[in-house]
């Protein structure tokens, strides 16, 4: 026995997707699927709008909420930056130029 109507049962439902960023020391984003790795430099995020990069100074995740897809993460943030899976392959940068 299916609960949900026939028009509901083929939707892919996508969670929204923000970043709030309050003096540059925490970082509140949503629509995160998962963390994939962090340290106190840098954090690897996948999210529904491609996996996002945030590097900074002593940071720490003060919240992790898996269900809701809510993570926030304090410390001096310098950098967020989302890579496309379309560069994933393309090495970047002065060395890759230059051992081409």
């Amino acid at each position: 026995m299916n609960m949900y109507p026939k028009d509901m049962r083929n939707q892919v439902v996508e969670k929204d997707h923000h970043l709030k960023l309050n003096n540059r020391k925490l970082l509140e984003i949503t629509g995160v699927k998962e963390v994939d790795s962090f340290d106190n430099e840098e954090f690897l995020l996948q999210t529904v709008m491609g996996y996002l990069v945030i590097r900074g100074h002593n940071l720490q995740l003060k919240n992790l909420d898996v269900t809701e897809g809510i993570v926030s993460i304090k410390g001096k943030i310098y950098e967020l930056s989302y890579i496309d899976e379309d560069d994933q392959g393309k090495a970047k940068g002065f060395f890759s130029k230059l051992f081409r």
